[in-house]
Formats: C-alpha cells, sequence, structure tokens
C-alpha cells in the first residue's frame, strides 16, 4: 500500500456488488510503478445512488476519476458533461475522468479490453460468427468493438428485443455490412460465445444461454472476473470448447485506464 500523503490523488471504482472487482490492484499497480502518488478503492454504490455520490466526486477536487462497472455503465452517461465519440456510439461509460474544472468525461474502453484480451490469447475475432448474450454497457462495447475487428456475423441474445434492435441500428451506422441477427438463448452454430451480462457473478444465477447447445470447438467467453470459471465456462469445457476467462479483458485495458484517467507523475 503506497503512502497516502496530502497530495494524494484519489481514483474510485464503482459497483454493485463490487467484492469482485479486479481492477483496483491493476491501477495501483500501475500507479505504483510510474511513481504516481495516487490510490484506487472501491466504492459499493447502489444504482438508486449513483447521482448522489457522483455530485458529491465532482466537488472533491483530489478526486482523479473513476472505472464503472455494473450495474452503472449506461446509466452513468446522462450524468456526465462529456463523453467520448465511442462512447455516445455505444451508450456506456466504464472510465470517468475528472477535470480541473470538475467537469466529468466519460470513456468506453471495455470492448477494446475484451478484443485485445481474445487477440493476446491467440484468439483473432476477424472473419468468425459470433454469439452474444446481453445488451446492456459492456454487451454494447464488445458488439462494437468485435465488429470493428472484422466479424463475418453477429448474434445478439437478450430478453428485451428491444435492447437488441437499438443496438443494431447503430451497428448498422457503423458497419453497414455486418450480418446481424436477433438470437435466442441456443449458441450452436457460432465461432465464438460470449457471456457480456453479469450472469455467473452469484453461485444462484441462470446460465445465460442454453450450455446444452455448445458445440465442442467452440471458444466460449466470459467477462465475469470472480469467480474466474464460471458455471457457463464450466459447463462449455465439460462440453469440449475451449475456454476464455474474464480476467483478460480487463488486463488488455488497465493501461489505456491509467492512461485516459492520467495516472502519470
Amino acid at each position: 500500500m503506497p503512502e497516502i500523503t496530502g497530495r494524494t490523488r484519489v481514483f474510485a471504482i464503482l459497483a454493485d456488488p463490487i467484492a469482485q472487482v479486479k481492477t483496483p490492484q491493476g491501477l495501483n499497480r500501475i500507479m505504483a510503478e510510474r511513481g504516481v502518488d495516487g490510490v484506487m478503492v472501491p466504492l459499493h454504490v447502489a444504482a438508486a445512488d449513483l447521482a448522489t455520490v457522483l455530485a458529491g466526486l465532482r466537488a472533491v477536487r483530489s478526486f482523479g476519476g473513476a472505472i464503472v462497472t455494473v450495474p452503472h455503465k449506461t446509466a452513468i452517461v446522462p450524468l456526465l458533461d462529456a463523453v467520448s465519440d465511442a462512447a455516445r456510439l455505444v451508450g456506456a461509460v466504464n472510465a470517468v475522468r475528472r477535470e480541473p474544472d470538475g467537469r466529468l468525461v466519460g470513456e468506453i474502453l471495455d470492448g477494446a479490453g475484451f478484443v485485445a484480451g481474445l487477440r493476446a490469447a491467440g484468439h483473432d475475432p476477424r472473419g468468425r460468427s459470433a454469439y452474444l448474450a446481453g445488451a446492456g454497457g459492456a454487451a454494447n462495447a464488445i458488439a462494437f468493438a468485435l465488429a470493428e475487428a472484422g466479424v463475418a456475423r453477429l448474434t445478439v441474445h437478450n430478453r428485451t428485443a428491444a435492447r437488441v434492435e437499438d443496438l443494431f441500428a447503430r451497428l448498422r451506422r457503423l458497419v453497414p455490412g455486418l450480418l446481424l441477427a436477433s438470437g435466442s438463448p441456443d449458441p450452436a452454430g457460432h465461432d465464438l460465445v460470449v457471456n457480456a451480462t453479469s450472469l455467473g457473478l452469484r453461485p444462484e444465477d441462470p446460465l445465460p444461454l442454453d450450455a446444452a447447445r455448445l458445440e465442442p470447438g467452440q471458444l466460449v467467453a466470459e467477462i465475469i472476473m470472480q469467480p474466474a470459471e464460471t458455471a457457463l465456462l464450466e459447463h462449455a469445457a465439460a462440453r469440449g470448447c475451449r475456454i476464455h476467462p474474464g480476467l483478460p479483458m480487463l488486463e488488455g485495458q488497465l493501461a489505456l485506464m491509467a492512461d485516459f484517467l492520467r495516472m502519470r507523475p
């Protein structure tokens, strides 16, 4: 733990639940390596309290910014003063920087981190067919990143069909020729299967898709970092699938997060 001084900049991660987060460990390590007088701490913030907490943080002059995760990535967007073009298109934010004048600026890095994590593990999504479970903030970011990475076909399954259609409308503006389909819980027939929901954080959670329809040789990827091997990944391994855990998505964007939050001396 670094020595806390009167000049220490404070960063936060906002989440609910929060016990599973791993970003503070990674960013505190990067700050130590860069010689930054700063610290990141977890803040357990319920959805109903997000606006109140953000208003308070805006007024804290030593507050440098925050990482934003479940369930706040979409809800925080209208509370910010500005967001990047990418975040506006995706409709979600996972990093917020406080400017010296108190303005809060948002960015989305999840998608870039997810694709970087895939590639680091030897899995290039270009030309592949992808199945995505979820249409929330992280799912939107991953959908756009997969589209930009050159997937040939993208199927999205979500309980709320309107959210899928809204996502597709925005994706078509970015990649007009991409084959898009609104899917069922059945992931068969795809090269890459991604759980981009929060289902799997808790032991009692249902599976995000029909695991009985997974096929040997498919790559099944998670965004959940804790537990490291979710029930979905256990089912996938048992069915002969290759598995890709959630931690590489974080590892793929830690440096991007640190740079965006200006974690430098």
